[in-house]
């Protein structure tokens, strides 16, 4: 009983503990960033089965009806990837990078704006996704003054 005590008492050392805690962060980014490949694979599948139907369905090839949900697919992926990436980077350097989240989020934001039915929306959403793609850019302009002065 008192070796299983002490055990205890050493394992929850503030630097024991930190250790335990890193590696279940680095078991759950690659289990995310598995299931992310996953899940891009299965956007890209439907993507590809999507436009076979689109161009070999009567009537053919016109992407006329439906070139904002392919957009917006593609736009998915995209932003697929990009989660992809922040997930790998926090691996490789155990930190989150801020640019690829703000990058990301200008991806969703413009994806969103892409696909805005005007005839839906009223004009405070649009003036909301205009001051967010703002301060977004803003963000993404402080960020990258940042890095450069720190590289430098």
């Amino acid at each position: 009983m008192k070796k299983l005590l002490r055990r205890i008492l050493v394992t929850t050392r503030d630097e024991n503990f930190m250790h335990v805690i890193e590696n279940i962060e680095v078991l759950v980014s690659k289990a995310l960033s598995i299931f992310m490949v996953i899940v891009i694979l299965v956007a890209i599948t439907d993507l590809g089965i999507f436009i076979f139907k689109e161009l070999f369905t009567a009537p053919y090839g016109t992407f006329n009806t439906t070139l904002y949900k392919i957009f917006g697919l593609f736009l998915n992926i995209l932003i697929a990837l990009e989660i992809l990436e922040n997930i790998t980077a926090y691996l490789r350097k155990h930190v989150f990078q801020v640019e690829l989240v703000i990058v990301t989020s200008l991806i969703a934001v413009a994806r969103k704006i892409i696909l805005l039915d005007f005839d839906k929306v009223g004009g405070l959403d649009i003036i909301g996704l205009g001051i967010a793609i703002l301060s977004l850019s803003i963000s993404y302009l402080i960020i990258r003054i940042s890095n450069s002065k720190d590289g430098s």
